[in-house]
C-alpha cells in the first residue's frame, strides 16, 4: 500500500526537467518539474507516484488518464475544450481523461501531487 497524506514528510524527488521534457509546452515560466515513480514504469499500462512543479503555466495534452490529489500549493487547471477552470488546494483531487488538453496555472511557488495514471481505455 502507498499512502499519501497531507502531513507526510516531503521526500526529495528526481529532476524531470522542464514541461517540454514531459511532453508539455511552457506558456509562462521557467518551470522546473520533478517526480518519483513509485508504482509501475513509464511504459506500464498503470503507473503512479509523486510529481512537483514550480510556479508558471504550461499546456499539456494528456497521453494517459489520470487521477491526482494535490498535496501542496495552489493550482488552476483549465480544460481547453470547454474553457472551464477549477482551482485546487491541498487535499483536492481531479480526473483528467486521456487526450484532453489542459492549461496548468501553478499559482503558488510550487505544487506537489500524488497521481495514478493509466493508458487503458475502458
Amino acid at each position: 500500500m502507498l499512502s499519501f497524506k497531507l502531513d507526510m514528510p516531503r521526500e526529495a524527488l528526481d529532476d524531470w526537467g522542464t514541461p517540454e521534457d514531459i511532453g508539455a509546452a511552457t506558456v509562462e515560466g521557467p518551470i522546473k518539474c520533478a517526480g518519483k515513480l513509485l508504482y509501475g514504469t513509464f511504459e506500464s499500462a498503470v503507473s503512479g507516484g509523486l510529481y512537483s512543479a514550480t510556479k508558471g503555466k504550461y499546456r499539456v495534452t494528456y497521453p494517459f488518464h489520470e487521477h491526482a490529489t494535490l498535496l501542496d500549493g495552489e493550482l488552476a487547471i483549465t480544460d481547453e475544450a470547454t474553457g472551464d477552470t477549477v482551482v485546487y488546494g491541498p487535499g483536492e483531487s481531479w480526473i483528467i481523461a486521456k487526450g484532453a488538453t489542459v492549461l496548468w496555472d501553478i499559482r503558488s511557488d510550487a505544487i506537489r501531487k500524488s497521481y495514478l495514471a493509466t493508458t487503458v481505455d475502458l
